[in-house]
């Protein structure tokens, strides 16, 4: 498996799968699902020297709808984006 390294500030994000069933336990067909804006950090790049990096790699963060640039790799698929597109960590 390839090692991704982000750079400057940008991370690279693997999205959360979104759940198959709802509380109520309705089972979801796959264009009924909404792809939850939720991911875990792959990669951090060095950030910039008047803004450094506030997440770290393995931290569950919420992102911007419409955040970065997707890409498969090796049969999975990543976001990179800025740093600016995180809103918010998991704790």
């Amino acid at each position: 498996m390839s090692k991704l390294v982000a750079v400057g500030n940008h991370v690279v994000l693997k999205q959360v799968e979104a759940e198959e069933t709802t509380k109520s336990g309705i089972i979801l067909t796959s264009g009924a699902q909404e792809k939850p804006q939720e991911a875990v950090v792959v990669a951090v790049g060095a950030g910039k020297k008047d803004e450094p990096m506030e997440v770290k790699e393995g931290d569950r963060v919420v992102f911007a709808q419409y955040a970065g640039t997707k890409f498969k790799l090796d049969d999975e698929e990543y976001i990179v984006a800025r740093q600016d597109d995180i809103l918010a960590i998991i704790k």
